[in-house]
């Protein structure tokens, strides 16, 4: 179950200082009201409510309620499709130097699939529960990360503040499943030169409490598949070297390798992004072949 505890100002706080140092901003912005909160938090809910969940996102859905927040910051929009189907949307905040290297804030809409039976909650209903928590797919991964950049613009355009670089804000599709159709078009595209962007912000690990860990490296994957092959026989009979055997051997080195990696991060000794993570994500076994066995009796 995924849930965001506590969705209050001070998320928007810690974004808004952060901004300010990006953008040259030093004069304190106040802090929201009461009121202000609650919209907020309302906004974000919104957005937690929109099912934009693989394989089938509702991207117009999503798109459309972007689109309405940006126009009431005022800020350029671009809808870009480089794959039908599959929404792009820009936002831009013009600087007074239009010469200077853009900043990017970068999001994705889409959000993995979830089974509501095995939820408190419904994973669209974006519930709050009595301590604040907020309970939704997408509330940490991302979708409070692009609300943020939202919210933290419209308390900084409502301090009157005014950008000397120019800040985008983009809203990527399928980064759940690969993000090719998205992100990495853009990445390719002219589109993207003529942003001139010097410094990206993306999604990195959420924190369950006041401390807000900046990442500044993307850790490398490493898809490695393995095919255990073996003597094939009935399923009551004892053999030597069959598949399974052969994939345990291969599996218990992993999970040796794993556990060592795993003691040093449970030690304090390094951090989850100073070592090798290795997760078994998925088996697949051999496809059965039943025998089938004609009725003498079928016809009386």
């Amino acid at each position: 179950m995924e849930k965001l505890c506590n969705f209050n100002h001070e998320f928007i706080i810690v974004h808004l200082l952060l901004f300010a140092s990006l953008l040259s901003f030093t004069n304190p912005t106040p802090s929201p009201t009461q009121d202000e909160q609650s919209q907020i938090i309302s906004r974000f809910q919104e957005y937690l409510r929109i099912n934009t969940s693989q394989p089938s996102p509702d991207y117009k859905k999503s798109t459309q309620f972007i689109l309405t927040l940006a126009e009431s910051l005022s800020l350029e929009t671009q809808v870009i499709e480089f794959v039908q189907g599959k929404p792009l949307v820009i936002l831009k905040w013009p600087g007074s130097d239009l010469s200077l290297p853009s900043i990017l804030l970068n999001s994705h809409t889409d959000v993995v699939p979830s089974e509501s039976s095995k939820w408190d909650y419904h994973p669209f209903g974006a519930h709050i529960d009595e301590n604040g928590n907020i309970f939704a797919r997408g509330s940490q991964d991302m979708k409070c990360v692009g609300m943020q950049y939202m919210e933290a613009v419209r308390r900084l355009k409502a301090s009157g503040f005014q950008p000397k670089r120019s800040l985008y804000l983009s809203f990527v599709p399928d980064e759940e499943i690969g993000g090719h159709d998205g992100l990495e078009k853009l990445a390719q595209s002219d589109v993207f030169k003529n942003m001139n962007v010097d410094i990206i912000l993306d999604e990195g690990l959420a924190s369950p409490n006041e401390n807000y860990r900046l990442f500044y490296g993307e850790r490398t994957p490493w898809w490695l598949v393995i095919k255990a092959t073996g003597a094939p026989g009935h399923g009551a009979k004892l053999y030597d070297n069959s598949a399974m055997e052969n994939l345990f051997k291969s599996i218990e080195s992993i999970r040796r390798f794993r556990a060592s990696q795993f003691d040093l991060v449970k030690a304090g000794l390094k951090g989850e992004g100073e070592v090798i993570s290795v997760n078994m994500a998925f088996l697949k076994a051999g496809t059965p072949s039943p025998t089938l066995m004609q009725n003498p009796w079928r016809n009386g």
